[in-house]
């Protein structure tokens, strides 16, 4: 994985790839009818922005690496078999969403590099060479590459759940993008499922000025400042209402690190169900 690490610096950072914070909704929500009582175009948009991806990226990554909200460990954990398995880990839905198939690549390769990069940072890690990828990971690559023609790997959160750990993650990770490596955060920028499918003044009031703190945070031009911010989320206006656990914040934190010097910018914003929600580009 690493033989460009030694190309031409110039030349590296023409082909840098971006980093993406992207939403992945609810459960298997694109490839089912929304609940009874929903809007049946409630998904429409963020699927949508989800189908043009690659077309918004002008070219295909060698691999993609994805930190999911939804894998959790004492370290930052790679995931390493050549074959990923889907985890199911949602309940209650149509049994048809039980038996989607993703049947991408994933790279041994990649995980083994991303571990050394680890390492050079100073950050211990782990590898798990039988966890497949779960649906914060297959969902929206589902609509992403669906023909499941680019390899995945899946990289863990960490249980201790510090925004700043997460951006300094993505700093150690950085290099992964000028070696064709494209870096994808999976979360929602709202998740706070008690509020979330109900209409609730005070839920779309924190909604709207988180969102509006999100969005000029992840702009700021200064990277410092930016990382600074991001890593002190919790004390945004609406921050706890908006994440009351933050886990489908936290991909964004290495997205961010990964970014280095190039600013970010909005590239998905929708309201749901009364609650701002937003994706974004770094580079």
């Amino acid at each position: 994985m690493n033989d460009s690490h030694s190309a031409d610096p110039v030349n590296a950072a023409e082909h840098r790839l971006p980093t993406l914070y992207l939403p992945h909704g609810g459960g298997p929500c694109f490839f089912m009818d929304p609940m009874p009582g929903l809007p049946p175009d409630l998904w429409d948009g963020m699927a949508t922005f989800l189908r043009g991806v690659d077309a918004a990226l002008g070219r295909r990554p060698k691999a993609v690496l994805v930190i999911s909200a939804h894998w959790e460990a004492a370290r930052p954990t790679v995931g390493s078999t050549a074959r990923p398995t889907l985890i199911y880990d949602y309940s209650g839905f149509p049994e048809h969403t039980y038996r989607l198939k993703y049947p991408a690549a994933g790279s041994p390769a990649l995980a083994a590099r991303v571990r050394v990069l680890l390492a050079e940072g100073g950050l211990a890690s782990d590898e798990d060479a039988q966890r497949g990828l779960d649906h914060g990971v297959f969902v929206p690559f589902l609509l992403v590459y669906p023909e499941a023609d680019v390899p995945v790997v899946q990289l863990s959160l960490l249980h201790d759940v510090n925004a700043g750990a997460h951006v300094a993650i993505g700093k150690a990770l950085a290099p992964l993008r000028d070696e064709g490596i494209l870096i994808v955060g999976s979360g929602m920028s709202f998740h706070n499922l008690r509020t979330f499918l109900r209409r609730d003044t005070n839920a779309e009031a924190a909604a709207e000025n988180f969102d509006q703190w999100l969005n000029e945070a992840v702009t700021k031009s200064n990277p410092a400042i930016r990382n600074r911010k991001l890593s002190a989320w919790h004390e945004a206006p609406g921050a706890t209402a908006c994440h009351p656990h933050p886990e489908h914040l936290l991909p964004l934190m290495v997205a961010a690190g990964a970014a280095g010097d190039d600013r970010g910018h909005r590239v998905y914003h929708e309201r749901l169900l009364g609650k701002a929600i937003s994706g974004f580009r770094f580079g």
